[in-house]
């Protein structure tokens, strides 16, 4: 008779505590669902607009704009003790469904988490947006307006670093080749040290110029994005 007392006594914690955690989850799902919703709709309306942003600087904004969605949703539903942490844990479900790895998600709403705030504790302008959004408005389109003018998260700046990052990588990488057979062939009798460091230091010999050719265009066009701002 003790045994049954205790085995229904712990039958009924387990299916209160499953009572307990299935709302939020539940809300989880609703607000997974919604984002999605969202997401299809806001990207089909700025599908016109032709955004030329930083695939970076877009991903981040998106992900940030969907946290203010399914946060201001999870309140709607009622039920969640913090809708904003239940936002954020919709979003790396979100991620997940994704198909993104696991170790990549931690990471991603680690760095999420703190671009979400910006100075004296204020929500970011992604999030803001997106937690004021309603269904159907063109609040994306709005978001990304007051960044067409920001220089250093468009995409022709990001094109440019890119195609630099990749001219010092390969090009390095292929004066060095070249140094090194050169000295191999042509001057033997040397140390394998010493042609190393020759390889080595041609490499850095072309690759710092470029380097400092870059940031001196990336002041460039800061500094004339600022005047013209």
């Amino acid at each position: 008779m003790t045994k049954r007392k205790a085995a229904s006594d712990n039958t009924a914690t387990e299916a209160s505590a499953g009572d307990a955690t299935s709302p939020d989850v539940s809300i989880m799902d609703a607000c997974i669902a919604h984002a999605k919703e969202v997401k299809a709709t806001q990207l089909e309306l700025i599908k016109s607009k032709g955004y030329d942003f930083a695939p970076e600087f877009k991903d981040m904004t998106i992900q940030l704009y969907l946290l203010g969605v399914m946060w201001r949703f999870a309140e709607s539903m009622g039920g969640a003790d913090d809708a904003r942490e239940l936002a954020f844990a919709a979003l790396g479900e979100l991620f997940l469904q994704e198909r993104m790895p696991k170790q990549k998600v931690t990471k991603r709403i680690d760095f999420l988490r703190k671009m979400s705030k910006i100075e004296e504790d204020h929500n970011a302008l992604a999030v803001a947006i997106g937690y004021e959004s309603e269904p159907g408005d063109n609040s994306l389109a709005e978001l990304f307006d007051h960044y067409v003018d920001d220089t250093q998260v468009s995409g022709a700046f990001w094109r440019l670093y890119d195609r630099g990052r990749k001219i010092m990588l390969y090009g390095g990488l292929f004066i060095a080749f070249f140094v090194i057979w050169f000295v191999t062939l042509f001057m033997p009798g040397n140390s394998t040290i010493a042609i190393l460091a020759a390889g080595l230091i041609s490499a850095a010999l072309f690759v710092i110029p470029v380097f400092l050719i870059g940031i001196f265009i990336y002041r460039t066009k800061i500094k004339k994005a600022k005047q013209a701002s």
